[in-house]
């Protein structure tokens, strides 16, 4: 069934970037959040692209690549 709205029409994401032959990486919009979790810091994050669904709670240890929008944030 054809969407009646514009705004019902899905976006393509884009796709993430290779930062070398083994990794994918997706960029960071912003870091909207940030917890506590099991002795972690954990930061929530915003995808370039992506709606507001797609945001991720990610632990510090794992986003080497996204020191400058946790200290943006």
């Amino acid at each position: 069934m054809e969407p009646k709205f514009k705004s019902q029409h899905e976006k393509l994401a884009p796709l993430p970037t290779i930062i070398n032959e083994e990794e994918e990486e997706y960029e960071v919009k912003e870091v909207r959040k940030h917890r506590k979790w099991s002795r972690e810091t954990q930061y929530l994050m915003h995808w370039k692209g992506y709606r507001d669904e797609y945001d991720q709670w990610i632990a510090e240890m794992g986003l080497p690549h996204v020191k400058e929008a946790i200290e943006d944030y």
